[in-house]
């Protein structure tokens, strides 16, 4: 009899997933009932037979317990729910990003910073557009307003004014959001 090498998901290399019906080949099982009722330890056999008269499948869910632990569900709704539960794990939060201009800068160079912003809202980040003025500049704020007008009819095709342009300070500061 030869030895079997184990892998991190207890002997199924290659395989996603639980073991069903079948593939169970263990000898006893512990046994879960669909409503969470313990059924208690039996045959895989006998298991298997139980489930199928109730027209369910058996699913290992704990593979790694002594006897391992099977449920009695059907396995395209228990597919179905742990789907749903990784996709709400991997969810993304939306982080909020900072782009910072002068009302100096040169058009070249807004360009590179649009298109930063550009590839942060397509993946659903959120752009705060921030004009810093130093000394003189505060006597020309329509300078900054230009640039932030300029960055905003750039991006309007992804990205909506969350909110307006406001002066706080020495910034001029306007949210864009994705649309």
């Amino acid at each position: 009899m030869g030895y079997r090498r184990m892998d991190a998901n207890g002997g199924r290399s290659g395989n996603n997933g639980p073991r069903v019906n079948e593939q169970i080949r263990i000898a006893q099982v512990r046994v879960v009932a669909e409503d969470g009722e313990q059924l208690g330890i039996m045959p895989t056999q006998e298991a298997l037979a139980t489930a199928r008269a109730q027209g369910l499948d058996l699913v290992e869910i704990a593979a790694q317990a002594k006897p391992p632990v099977c449920k009695i569900i059907d396995y395209g709704k228990y597919k179905y729910h742990q789907q749903k539960k990784l996709s709400k794990q991997q969810s993304t939060k939306t982080q909020i990003k900072e782009l910072r201009l002068r009302p100096k800068t040169g058009a070249g160079d807004v360009m590179i910073k649009v298109n930063k912003a550009r590839e942060w809202l397509v993946k659903k980040d959120k752009v705060i557009v921030s004009i810093l003025y130093r000394g003189r500049e505060l006597a020309h704020l329509d300078e900054g307003m230009k640039v932030l007008d300029t960055v905003v009819r750039e991006l309007d095709d992804v990205a909506k004014v969350e909110a307006a342009p406001k002066q706080m300070g020495k910034r001029l500061i306007c949210t864009l959001a994705p649309k």
